[in-house]
């Protein structure tokens, strides 16, 4: 199986990260930010970089949409695996194409409230996992992973 594994750097890559044991087994592909931590995490890895900021960035959101087009049609993964944020949006949007599925797995520190991310990729994800039983109110049908950290 390939994966496509898309997150911005710092805390969204160390819980991606945490899936080390899953995602070794698999070919995969990075998309995150030229950031040190994530260039120094992810030696060694394939991985395209991608433009940020991304906080309500319109700019960057379609810089970014052209880097979703590109990559999904180089890689073809079968899955795209994220943990946020903004970065994921057009790899979910952008992946039918491609028959591509997706997981979001909603980060560990918002739990009142939902992420823009989230909202705005829980219509086109396949699976929405939570690590949070309070997240599990915020996103309907959404699955209870438990703590990645």
């Amino acid at each position: 199986m390939k994966v496509l594994l898309v997150c911005s750097s710092g805390g969204h890559l160390t819980q991606l990260m945490q899936l080390q044991p899953w995602w070794q087994e698999h070919e995969r592909h990075w998309v995150t930010f030229p950031t040190e931590d994530a260039v120094s995490k992810l030696e060694g890895e394939d991985v395209t970089w991608a433009h940020y900021p991304t906080t309500r960035s319109v700019k960057n959101l379609a810089r970014n949409s052209v880097v979703a087009m590109r990559t999904m049609r180089d890689v073809r993964p079968d899955l795209v695996v994220t943990t946020g944020a903004a970065v994921a949006v057009p790899f979910f949007w952008l992946k039918r194409p491609f028959r591509a599925s997706t997981v979001y797995l909603e980060v560990f520190d918002r739990i009142d409230t939902p992420t823009l991310t989230g909202r705005l990729c829980r219509p086109v994800t396949d699976l929405f996992l939570v690590q949070w039983p309070e997240q599990q109110k915020l996103y309907r049908e959404s699955v209870l992973l438990g703590e990645v950290w």
